[in-house]
């Protein structure tokens, strides 16, 4: 970290006092469902130290960032890998809240970490029928051996990755472990003593009213606020949300107005008691 700049504590303060509505962020990977072997650009908030002052310059270099998105954000989830033991596995981001063509965008602070992204197997959705199941049964075995293009991107600290839609469709992504010894990892790696906070922003087009009652909106059945339903507990419903997001994992053409389209009205997932 460059001297002047904050502690990472500091940072998720700066974070914290940054107006959510005035959050957009800059596009940096290509396309990769255009390009299977395209790389990603990244822009490092370092870069731009000169436009900004000293004592302000992650808030400065992050707005500066966020206003070339061109669409607003409205959502951060903040995860805190704490070593190299810490993960998350493959996975395609679930969109049916996401507002559609919109980007999703990751800021890492910290220890350097590597982002893998893998193609999907394409596993064909699920029916009722028994003949079709078979199918799909047999179809999944048959490519379940068939190697798939992989990726892997470092992501060092102050650096942004933007994954589109169309990469978020045809690419899993996740963050390995990496156990290997403290004294065999690089000085980005052992920065931070292996830690790494993870900032991921999006436009979320779903939303709860302040009693945390009703539901409207993209994902939603109601798409106006006027619209608005009971947010439903409805284990078939459940399930069905459950369902669509396993075929979205494992779909690069997944039908998103067939299996999202008409909503739901459930927020937190409930099991049988």
């Amino acid at each position: 970290m460059m001297e002047g700049e904050p502690s990472l504590n500091d940072l998720l303060f700066l974070l914290l006092k940054i107006p959510i509505a005035t959050q957009y962020i800059v596009t940096l990977l290509t396309s990769l469902h255009r390009y299977h072997l395209s790389l990603p650009q990244f822009l490092s908030f370092a870069n731009m130290s000169k436009r900004c002052g000293a004592r302000e310059s992650f808030a400065c270099r992050l707005t500066i960032c966020i206003q070339s998105l061109n669409h607003p954000v409205n959502h951060v989830l903040i995860q805190f890998y704490r070593t190299g033991a810490d993960y998350i596995s493959d996975h395609a981001d679930k969109t049916v809240d996401v507002v559609r063509g919109s980007n999703i965008v990751n800021v890492s602070l910290g220890a350097q970490r590597t982002m893998t992204l893998r193609l999907k197997r394409d596993r064909k959705p699920k029916v009722a029928t028994d003949e079709s199941a078979e199918s799909t049964a047999s179809s999944t075995a048959a490519g379940a051996g068939t190697p798939r293009d992989v990726q892997r991107i470092p992501l060092p600290h102050n650096s942004m990755f933007v994954m589109g839609s169309q990469t978020n469709m045809k690419w899993l992504h996740g963050i390995n472990h990496d156990n290997r010894p403290f004294n065999t990892k690089s000085a980005a790696e052992q920065f931070n003593q292996c830690a790494r906070i993870s900032l991921t922003f999006r436009h979320i087009g779903t939303f709860m009213s302040k009693d945390g009652t009703r539901i409207w909106g993209q994902g939603a059945k109601g798409k106006t606020k006027e619209e608005a339903g009971l947010i439903s507990t409805d284990q078939g419903e459940v399930e069905r949300l459950i369902e669509a997001f396993g075929d979205e994992n494992q779909q690069s053409e997944f039908d998103w107005d067939a299996r999202y389209g008409t909503g739901f009205d459930v927020l937190h997932f409930v099991t049988k008691g």
